[in-house]
């Protein structure tokens, strides 16, 4: 597939599209049980560390990688996906609302409805690209 893209100067409207549709071929392994299987990364709500072992989450299944959380924020980093904790990285793209907490901490609500915070030390970035700061 190729796609031509005709503007007269280079914007971040136009680097975002593009990253959205590098994105659209990102893939990831996860581990579910005795099977792999290749992941969009767009399909991938959040990213969460827990006991040295790290986990993909979808809408509907939890898959396991053997990827370091600090090398998936450096291979996800163009895709839209944010530190927003030690040990975990969300997917911008998959915030259905958020809210900001007492301390600076924020809360934010996935497209699956489950929530997640997002500490003080990151939700800065949220805001930046929210247009907020």
């Amino acid at each position: 597939m190729e796609i031509t893209i005709r503007c007269r100067q280079t914007n971040d409207a136009v680097i975002r599209m593009l990253e959205m549709l590098r994105m659209t071929d990102r893939k990831l392994t996860g581990h579910l049980g005795n099977q792999t299987y290749i992941l969009d990364v767009g399909q991938i709500l959040y990213i969460d560390t827990v006991e040295k072992r790290t986990f993909l989450y979808t809408d509907t299944e939890v898959y396991e990688t053997p990827l370091r959380l600090y090398e998936l924020e450096e291979r996800l980093e163009s895709c839209d996906f944010f530190r927003a904790s030690k040990s975990s990285i969300i997917n911008f793209n998959q915030i259905q609302s958020l809210k900001s907490e007492f301390g600076g901490t924020m809360q934010v609500t996935m497209t699956n409805g489950e929530c997640l915070n997002v500490s003080r030390q990151y939700a800065k970035t949220i805001k930046e690209k929210l247009g907020c700061l």
